[in-house]
Formats: structure tokens, C-alpha cells, sequence
């Protein structure tokens, strides 16, 4: 009686050639675009921060006396499902809830005293309260 013949050794690995497709999408200006003073004060933001290649987060929340407001985060890269804008040299990030809401937007900066800093232009609000720091859409 003869033994049996010993099991097939496994398939090597096979990889693939073609690296996976990013889990976000790319977004264009029309989404947002962002303003060659907001760009700057970005670009050196992100390197005092150590995120030379990092992005600009924009997120819409509830809140605010009119409803929503803009959230801004640094952050190291977009996340799935984000929409990635490049606009001057730098990246801006948007979930897609956001998206809807900041469509057409520029982002600028202002070294106002009183209302300085980042600052969304929206021509979807509909309303924004004297704060000037919530919308509504």
C-alpha cells in the first residue's frame, strides 16, 4: 500500500502591480478655493505644526444663532469618503455631509483685530447672523 502523496506547498503571494484606489475623492475649486492670503497663513500653520503636507479640515455643524457653523481642523490627510481639493498650493479636506453645504465657497484669512482669522464666503447661506460666525442654508 503506498502512502499518500503529501499536500500542494500554498500559492506564493501574488501582489498586485496597480496600488488599491485612494477611499476619497478628489474635489476641484468648485467645491471651495481658497484665497493667496488663506493659502499662506495655511502653509505656515501647517509647518509650525509639523504637517508640512497636512490639510485644512472644513466641516459644517449644527450650532450657532443661525443654525450651522464652519469647524476648521489641521489634520494629516482626508479620511474615507472626504472630497480632497487642492486650490494654491495647499489641500483642503471636506466631508461629503459638508460638501453639500460649502459648495462654491472661498476660504480667505483676515488679520482684522475684531474678526480675524479663516473666514468662509458661502453663496449658499441663505442667512448669517451679526457675528458673521454661523449660517444658515
Amino acid at each position: 500500500m503506498s502512502e499518500p502523496a503529501p499536500p500542494p506547498p500554498p500559492a506564493p503571494a501574488v501582489s498586485s502591480a496597480t496600488p488599491a484606489p485612494p477611499s476619497y475623492k478628489i474635489g476641484t475649486e468648485k467645491l471651495i478655493r481658497v484665497s493667496e492670503t488663506a493659502a499662506a497663513r495655511l502653509k505656515q500653520l501647517l509647518e509650525r505644526t509639523g504637517r508640512p503636507n497636512g490639510v485644512l479640515r472644513v466641516a459644517v455643524i449644527g450650532g450657532g444663532c443661525s443654525g450651522l457653523q464652519y469647524k476648521m481642523d489641521l489634520a494629516e490627510g482626508p479620511r474615507p469618503r472626504d472630497f480632497l481639493v487642492a486650490s494654491r498650493g495647499v489641500n483642503v479636506v471636506v466631508d461629503p455631509k459638508s460638501a453639500l453645504y460649502v459648495s462654491g465657497s472661498e476660504l480667505d484669512f483676515s488679520e482684522d483685530l475684531q474678526k480675524g482669522g479663516f473666514k468662509v464666503t458661502n453663496p449658499t447661506a441663505t442667512a448669517s447672523c451679526s457675528c458673521g460666525e454661523s449660517f444658515s442654508a
